[in-house]
């Protein structure tokens, strides 16, 4: 964890590697601290003294370098000043107005005093909107708000606590140097620099170790030192030196502790280790220090853990249903694509693949039309110089392929804003060319860390259904209105429901602070009238602009980020873009870009409808949707026709024609998700029909060819 003062820093994504089952060779020897050796407990003891644990063991012994930064910390700990103690007014959620007294009353003891349900659930609690210890004593009069695991907050606090355990846990079974463990959205790891390669054979030990940290119901505490006081503490640990080191000489550090655990930590935790009543690691694998492949390469642990058991068990059932729907099991099972060593990031799709890729494609395509849209196609690579006007160059530079040609650097496009500012400057506007709406679905690169590709949802190679509406000022709330609906439509289409946040100017950003007030009171003023409940994410926006964030949630209710619709006032200024007024002088005016994507990455959108319809594709979305199976080979040559006619009237159709029995072809046709079987024996020849069933054994019976493809067309068209 960190300072109070330090930055937040970003987890080490780039995971170069899963968890080796193999061995594999040991990290240099001289880049462990001198002060790093094992300590004298690991060796020989003397033959009188008990023996010393295996390796294998769960009950290791605590190294030297914890017990002397216990001390170190216990000194440290001498020297706190108290806060004074003088009476103070604490405001309920409800409005209630508590006594209590700065410096002895916490928020659990106003807790337990009105209910001791309220203060058995209690994980944090929120002090004048800022989370704060349950066991931290109050310091002025203020708002207090008790939160429990059910709450965003509370989960956040107690897996940011449980990463303290499985720290403690890591440092005994490893010796390890711990270098950062944040809580995430769901879980929570910890990276350490360890001598001994990470296996799930050791998961056992750790989570032995975590077990018996509970039961010690060990407290937290809080303590906030000097800058000179944490260097010293933590001399051991090199990334803990480095994180201490981007600290100003003046600011403090907040520590906190439990057990012989003791952590840069802006907090807030737990009270006590023993409300995490069920606690698993779930895997591990390698990771860059800070995400930086040049940097030492750490064991990643990661974990989950509940204060209930209950709920252990119900996230287990939750995550062999979500393995069960691996978007990647059935791309391979169902032959939709696959990855490449020679290309890695870049999907191949192969050709039932490709056909849902394509009908996405033309979804959107379809909804253009109408939508006043206008598809354009435009390079894959550009000039720097393109990407230095735009900004991306300063702000992008990392996650961009460049390369030289004839002298001059240019890089793979990662969007299609800047080539699209090209477009609509390449000639003066008017007015009345407004709105004008560029849609592109170009293939776009970006240079993801290789331990971050996972599957279809993280790649380097991709296509989106971009689009950018150059519009004036007056029309904004209209268009991203339109944007709403447009996105509301196609959401419907899949069965998706969504949720809305306002993502707010970050703390790297391009143009004037008054530009972007203005651009998130647009945003924030459509949101309310769309009439869907938002909330506010801040500093979570474009460094270009503030933007709307759009997560849906599939059938397992997993939230996912893919529409996006951005306000952007700075690319129209760094591209000099202007139209011309209605005025009669000629006056130029600044148009406004809306940035928006529904699918997002298509490559996204594929895996998330994959694992959304567990592979059970809807007919209209089908790559398999008629297969006709035969019941001998006499019947062939009707089975061809009816394969002609439906093909020509556009759908996807296969022939069972293998010697295999009838019950065999209808269930193997099932399990690769065939929507309709279409039976074709001597009595459907006989009378030119088919008799039909779907993948889930529902019989319709017989039909005629026409009145299957009017029902399957119908289908099409609603797209069912």
């Amino acid at each position: 964890m960190e300072s109070s003062q330090a930055q937040q820093q970003q987890p080490a994504a780039a995971k170069p590697k899963a968890a080796p089952k193999k061995a594999e060779k040991k990290a240099p020897a001289e880049k462990k601290p001198a002060a790093e050796k094992k300590p004298a407990a690991d060796k020989k003891p003397a033959a009188e003294k008990k023996p010393q644990p295996k390796k294998d063991s769960p009950d290791f012994p605590i190294p030297s370098f914890i017990q002397e930064r216990a001390n170190l910390y216990e000194e440290l700990k001498k020297n706190a000043k108290p806060i004074e103690e003088k009476p103070i007014k604490v405001i309920l959620k409800d409005g209630k107005v508590v006594e209590a007294i700065a410096g002895k009353t916490t928020p659990f003891d106003i807790a337990k005093s009105l209910s001791s349900t309220l203060a058995n659930n209690a994980v944090v609690a929120k002090v004048d909107d800022k989370l704060f210890d349950l066991f931290r004593p109050l310091e002025q009069d203020g708002l207090l708000e008790i939160l429990d695991f059910n709450t965003p907050e509370g989960k956040h606090t107690f897996w940011h606590s449980s990463a303290h355990l499985l720290g403690q846990a890591l440092e005994r079974r490893y010796e390890a140097n711990l270098c950062i463990g944040p809580a995430l959205n769901e879980g929570f790891y910890y990276d350490a620099a360890t001598n001994d390669l990470v296996s799930d054979a050791h998961y056992q030990d750790i989570e032995k170790l975590v077990e018996d940290i509970v039961k010690q119901k060990q407290p937290f505490e809080r303590l906030v030192v000097s800058k000179a006081d944490a260097l010293n503490l933590f001399k051991f640990n090199k990334y803990k030196i480095e994180i201490i080191g981007k600290i100003p000489d003046e600011d403090t550090v907040t520590l906190y502790r439990c057990g012989t655990f003791i952590d840069l930590c802006r907090g807030p935790h737990l009270p006590n280790t023993n409300r995490i009543k069920a606690f698993k690691v779930t895997k591990n694998s390698s990771a860059y220090w800070l995400g930086k492949a040049e940097n030492d390469s750490l064991q990643r642990v990661y974990g989950i853990s509940f204060p209930d058991g209950k709920l252990l068990k119900e996230w287990e059932e939750f995550q062999a249903e979500a393995a069960r729907r691996d978007h990647r099991l059935i791309g391979k099972h169902q032959e939709l694509f696959f990855f490449h060593p020679m290309s890695p990031g870049s999907c191949f799709f192969l050709p039932h693949g490709a056909r849902i890729y394509n009908k996405l494609m033309e979804l959107i395509r379809n909804e253009y039309r109408d939508r006043g849209f206008t598809e354009v196609i435009t390079p894959n690579m550009f000039d720097v110089e393109l990407w230095t006007t735009s900004g991306h160059w300063q702000n992008y530079q990392k996650n961009m392929f460049s390369f030289d040609v004839e002298g001059s650097k240019f890089a793979l496009k990662p969007m299609n804003c800047p080539g699209h500012c090209l477009m609509f400057g390449h000639r003066p506007r008017s007015y009345r060319e407004l709105p004008v709406r560029y849609a592109d679905f170009g293939v776009l690169h970006r240079n993801e860390f290789s331990g971050a590709l996972t599957g279809l949802t993280r790649v380097r190679r991709f296509q989106q259904d971009d689009a950018h509406i150059f519009c004036t000022s007056d029309t904004i709330e209209e268009e991203i209105t339109n944007a709403f609906a447009f996105m509301e439509h196609i959401y419907g289409v899949f069965g998706y429901e969504f949720s809305l946040e306002l993502s707010t100017r970050p703390e790297e950003f391009l143009g004037e602070i008054a530009v972007w007030n203005d651009a998130e009171k647009s945003l924030e003023t459509c949101l309310n009238k769309f009439g869907r409940p938002w909330k506010l994410n801040p500093g979570d926006g474009a460094f270009y602009g503030p933007k709307i964030d759009i997560h849906i949630q599939d059938a397992l209710k997993r939230s996912h980020q893919c529409a996006t619709i951005q306000l952007d006032f700075q690319l129209p200024i760094r591209f000099d873009l202007e139209y011309t007024t209605e005025d009669k002088d000629g006056k130029t005016r600044r148009p406004v870009i809306i940035h928006r994507a529904i699918l997002g990455s298509v490559e996204r959108m594929f895996a998330n409808l994959t694992e959304h319809f567990a592979g059970k594709w809807p007919f209209w979305l089908s790559p398999r949707q008629v297969i006709i199976a035969t019941v001998s080979e006499k019947h062939l040559a009707f089975a061809e026709e009816v394969r002609k006619r439906l093909h020509v009237a556009g759908f996807f159709v296969d022939v069972d024609s293998s010697d295999k029995k009838l019950p065999k072809k209808i269930r193997e046709a099932q399990l690769a998700q065939y929507n309709y079987i279409l039976v074709v024996g001597a009595e459907e020849v006989a009378n030119e029909t088919i008799n039909v069933r779907t993948r889930d054994n529902v019989v319709h019976g017989s039909m005629s060819v026409d009145a299957l493809i009017h029902d399957l067309s119908e289908l099409v068209k609603n797209h069912k």
